[in-house]
């Protein structure tokens, strides 16, 4: 196998902790039934592909909140707060693993992401952490929403080799989802799935790859 030279990050659940079970809850007190077939970590509803993919905007995708729960009176406020619920934080140790490998690997972020929650996270970094992006961690971040593409659609993986001229055998991608890896594997990229049971911090130390 090929030396890695490139290493690709998933956000959610690889840097940033989120949980779906507090926002399946908030959704279910907002009305929506079947809340694990709406919204879930290995699929959901097509509503949240297309605002991933930023095909429609924050007010739509409002109004579609609205129109699945059968809730036209639900405000702004009251769905993005139980949207994002989903978003807990990054703990500084994760920050300081990127920088280490920013300056052993040619590294990038590959999130899929929305409008609602890029503003709450770039937010979050701001006060938490006094920075205006993710940008200081890598070559360069990529989210869903702003590429009109989402993982895990070849696309998308094959835009990020294209624009960097990476060779998918030399570069690894590290994701919590299955359905993501299996897209990354098939293009030919060395994969990781990281597991509830692992941290960054623990799976970049036992594979040596800060060594």
């Amino acid at each position: 196998m090929p030396a890695i030279k490139n290493i690709i990050f998933d956000y959610g659940n690889v840097i940033f902790l989120i949980d779906f079970k507090r926002t399946q809850h908030s959704f279910t007190e907002l009305g929506i039934e079947n809340v694990e077939r709406f919204f879930a970590h290995t699929g959901h509803d097509p509503l949240f592909d297309e605002f991933e993919k930023g095909m429609i905007s924050s007010a739509e995708f409002r109004d579609g909140i609205r129109r699945i729960t059968k809730s036209p009176n639900l405000t702004d406020v009251q769905i993005d707060h139980a949207w994002n619920t989903l978003l807990i934080g990054v703990p500084p140790v994760n920050h300081t693993l990127l920088l280490k490998a920013k300056a052993k690997y040619r590294t990038f972020l590959l999130s899929n992401n929305n409008a609602i929650h890029y503003e709450w996270i770039m937010n979050y970094l701001k006060a938490e952490y006094k920075l205006e992006s993710n940008e200081v961690f890598f070559e360069k971040d990529y989210y869903s929403h702003l590429m009109n593409m989402r993982k895990p659609n070849a696309d998308i993986f094959e835009f990020v080799l294209q624009e960097n001229q990476l060779d998918p055998a030399e570069t690894l991608f590290i994701d919590d989802s299955p359905q993501h890896l299996k897209t990354a594997s098939e293009l030919g990229f060395q994969t990781h799935l990281l597991s509830t049971s692992q941290t960054l911090e623990s799976f970049m130390s036992s594979s040596g790859l800060l060594k």
